[in-house]
C-alpha cells in the first residue's frame, strides 16, 4: 500500500528482528520498482546458543535460511546487520561462530558493538557480564576489519554498472560533486551536472570505490 502512493517515493524496509522478512514481504520488495533493494537484517551473534542466550528466538540455521529467500527472491538485493562482540559467556569458538557468518554472507554493511550492561534489561539480571572489556574489543576488532573486507568485496561489484541514486545535496567534500542513496543504500559521490538538483533522482554509472562509497558519473 505504501509503494502504491507514488512511484516518485522511494521506500526502505527495515526489521529490527529477522521474523519479519517473510517470503510475501520479500516478493512484495521484489514487485515494486521503489522499495529499494536493501535489507536491514539483525543477526547480533552467529552461534545459536549465544542467540538463544540473547533471546532472539532464532537459531543461526533459521536466520541463513531467512538470508537464502533474500537471494532466491531478490538476487540484486543489499543486506546489513547488527553485530555484537563479547556477549555474557560467549567462548572465542562462539565469536568464530560470528566470524563464519560473516564470512558467509558478506554483508554490505554493518553496525558493531563490543557488549555492555543495561541496567534492568533481562541479561543484566539473569547473566555476568563476564568477557574482560580487553577481550571483548579484540573481538569487536575482528568483526570490523573483516566487516571492511565484505564491504569492499561488494562495493567492488557495482563498479560498471548503472544505479539509480537519489540526489541528498552537495558532499562535504566537494562543492562539485553531489551525494546520494543508491537503491541498494551505497552512498554515490558524482560530479554535479547542471539541469539536476537535491530531490532528483538520476543514473549513475559507477567507476570506482572506496570502502565507504561508490563514485561516479550521471549517464543520460
Amino acid at each position: 500500500m505504501v509503494a502504491k502512493v507514488s512511484p516518485e517515493v522511494r521506500v526502505r524496509f527495515s526489521t529490527s528482528h529477522p521474523k519479519d522478512i517473510t517470503d510475501e514481504v520479500l516478493e512484495t520488495i521484489a514487485k515494486y520498482d521503489n522499495i529499494c533493494n536493501y535489507i536491514h537484517l539483525p543477526v547480533q551473534s552467529g552461534n545459536s546458543r549465544v542467540l538463544d542466550l540473547m533471546n532472539r528466538t532464532y537459531t543461526r540455521e533459521w536466520y541463513l535460511n531467512r538470508i537464502d529467500a533474500i537471494r532466491r527472491i531478490i538476487p540484486t538485493c543489499s543486506i546489513s546487520t547488527d553485530v555484537i562482540s563479547g556477549f555474557c559467556s560467549e567462548t572465542v569458538e562462539d565469536h568464530q561462530d560470528t566470524l563464519s557468518m560473516m564470512e558467509l554472507v558478506k554483508y554490505e554493511f554493518a553496525y558493531m558493538y563490543s557488549y555492555s550492561e543495561r541496567p534492568g534489561t533481562p541479561a543484566a539480571k539473569k547473566f555476568a557480564d563476564d568477557i574482560p572489556e580487553e577481550e571483548k574489543q579484540r573481538r569487536l576488532r575482528e568483526i570490523i576489519d573483516l566487516q571492511q573486507e565484505n564491504s569492499f568485496y561488494r562495493a567492488q561489484k557495482r563498479v560498471g554498472k548503472t544505479e539509480r541514486v537519489l540526489i541528498e545535496g552537495l558532499s562535504k567534500k566537494s562543492k562539485s560533486d553531489f551525494c546520494g542513496r543508491s537503491d541498494h543504500n551505497h552512498m554515490v559521490i558524482f560530479p554535479v551536472k547542471e539541469g539536476f538538483k537535491p530531490g532528483d533522482y538520476v543514473d549513475v554509472l559507477i567507476e570506482r570505490t572506496t570502502t565507504a562509497v561508490l563514485i561516479g558519473v550521471i549517464v543520460g
